[in-house]
């Protein structure tokens, strides 16, 4: 989860900010859509909401998320280099630049006119003012575009960790609800409020409960939201001004930058080589948009590294996650000033799903190594054609308990397999390799009926499951590398596999898988085992036949 707030002091405090608006913006949201329950429900929620956020702390805080959000936005589009951007980038900005224009009305016309004119700017009053006018209409936008925007920000900051591919469409699921419950509450209050302010019976006891404002109290309102929308207007005015000054600055002189194996490209000096490159047209990944939280969009310096400016504390700290070399570095931080020869890392060659899937990600998770006994003896002098039959037979009877049990068939291994198990987390993944194995040797009893009928020799198996830490990703060439697992809890597992031979054991469970399933370690009679490549002793629990695993487990958790 440190990942989540890698970045310099400008990212972690934009993070921050914006996840405090966005926390906001839904309350905000779903205090509208209680309108849809009552009016006296939505005013009294209103109530308690402001006693927070109208407090002086709760002030301060929100517009100061606000000020610092908006101003660190600006401030970094101010200093691009380029306009090419991933079009989802510039749709966030868009939709960011947008807010400012609808929220100053918004803002004037309800806390202004609470603080200066003493309006008593409840639910019924906001609704049923600007209910069928042209400032309903902005509002339902501004509602539309401030989630919008809030909603891809939480993606794009999220998406690459593991949990969020799990629970994405239930977020695409919320991010549609709100919304629509807003807007619901908005139709049905607004329709109704509309109404109660128009009625000439009923209109003058709703003045006086509002402290409805006079004409002149209008128009003042309307004038300083006008004067801050100039304000805000000349500020993005200079924000484009600042851009095109330093673009037209930065052209005297150009930086040129070769790829190994690629283009050569210039660009201004000033400009990140993540700018450089995507103003070149040169695709080039970065799966965090640039802003220094992933390690994607890195490059190795081959040539020039001597006259590069020397990599921020926070780009030297995502480098040594992943032990770069000293060479490397992040092509959304590096600014170079002298020509320089580097080499992309990841390649996205326009291929979206290889750049991202190649990248590999680490999970903890229980792996099921099995080989069977005596293969190369059981079939010498057999017809290739009769040795293909029995391990296709042999398959059959076996991978379903893996499949079953939720497990996939990493790769297969001649007369073996490797097995991973992908569940939500560590325990279930133990929960599903043990089911697998149990599973498997009560297939293998089965099969070897089959074989005895047939007055064939009956197949013996072993088998290692073991739990750690794994990286899966696409490992090959690119358009032919399939996606698998390495790391030393492979090589672990395999180990384990093979101390089964010496043991005599069908099966080996190693304690990191015991221990996952909440299982008293201390109640087995566990092996220490010294593996070969394995660098401590691995302690795990022999099994004569592995569908005993569960009674053996069961009978100790009774005794």
């Amino acid at each position: 989860m440190n990942t989540l707030w890698k970045g310099n002091w400008r990212v972690r405090v934009r993070i921050v900010s914006g996840l405090i608006l966005f926390a906001y913006v839904l309350v905000h949201f779903l205090n509208i859509g209680l309108g849809l329950v009552s009016l006296d429900l939505a005013e009294a929620f209103q109530d308690m909401r402001e006693l927070v956020h109208r407090s002086f702390l709760g002030s301060v805080v929100l517009y100061g998320a606000f000020l610092l959000h908006g101003g660190l936005a600006l401030w970094r589009l101010a200093r691009r280099r380029t306009l090419r951007v991933p079009i989802w980038e510039w749709i966030q900005v868009a939709l960011g630049l947008t807010i400012p224009f609808l929220l100053i009305t918004h803002v004037v016309h309800t806390r202004m006119a609470h603080e200066v004119f003493l309006l008593n700017d409840e639910m019924g009053y906001i609704v049923g003012l600007i209910w069928n006018t042209g400032s309903g209409w902005k509002q339902a936008a501004l509602l539309l575009i401030t989630w919008a925007h809030g909603c891809m920000g939480v993606h794009f900051w999220l998406r690459t960790q593991d949990f969020w591919e799990r629970v994405l469409p239930a977020f695409i699921a919320f991010g549609v609800l709100v919304p629509a419950f807003a807007l619901a509450g908005f139709m049905v209050q607004g329709r109704l409020q509309s109404a109660a302010l128009q009625d000439p019976d009923v209109f003058p006891a709703l003045a006086e409960y509002y402290n409805w404002l006079s004409a002149e109290a209008f128009a003042t309102l309307h004038h300083r939201s006008t004067i801050a929308i100039w304000a805000f207007s000349a500020v993005l005015a200079v924000v484009v001004i600042a851009m095109a000054a330093r673009r037209l600055l930065a052209r005297r002189g150009a930086v040129r930058i070769k790829y190994v194996s690629g283009p050569e490209i210039s660009g201004q000096p000033g400009m990140t080589l993540l700018e450089m490159s995507r103003a070149s047209g040169v695709a080039h990944l970065a799966m965090c948009g640039g802003r220094g939280r992933c390690t994607t969009c890195r490059v190795i310096v081959e040539e020039g590294a001597e006259h590069l400016p020397p990599p921020s504390p926070e780009e030297e700290a995502s480098l040594a996650a992943v032990n770069a070399p000293p060479n490397a570095r992040l092509a959304c931080q590096l600014r170079p000033v002298q020509p320089a020869t580097v080499l992309r890392v990841f390649n996205s060659d326009g291929g979206r799903v290889r750049a991202h899937q190649s990248l590999g990600k680490e999970r903890n998770m229980a792996i099921l190594f099995l080989d069977m006994r005596g293969f190369t003896a059981r079939t010498t002098g057999q017809l290739p054609y009769d040795v293909v039959f029995l391990l296709n037979r042999f398959f059959d009877a076996i991978v379903p308990s893996v499949i079953g049990a939720g497990g996939t068939v990493d790769k297969y291994l001649g007369d073996g397999l490797l097995a991973v198990f992908e569940q939500e987390d560590e325990a279930a993944s133990a929960r599903a390799a043990m089911e697998a194995a149990i599973g498997i040797s009560s297939a293998l009893a089965t099969f070897n009926q089959a074989l005895k009928a047939e007055k064939a020799a009956p197949v013996a198996i072993g088998m290692g499951v073991h739990l750690g830490t794994l990286v899966i990703g696409e490992i090959g060439a690119a358009q032919h590398a399939p996606r698998t697992i390495i790391g030393d809890t492979v090589n672990a597992a395999s180990r384990l596999e093979g101390a089964t031979k010496d043991l005599g054991v069908e099966l080996l469970v190693s304690e990191n898988v015991l221990r996952a399933v909440g299982q008293d370690v201390d109640r087995l009679d566990l092996e220490i085992l010294e593996l070969r490549g394995v660098s401590k002793p691995v302690l795990a629990l022999p099994v004569q036949i592995g569908s005993d695993l569960r009674e053996i487990l069961d009978q100790e958790a009774a005794a």
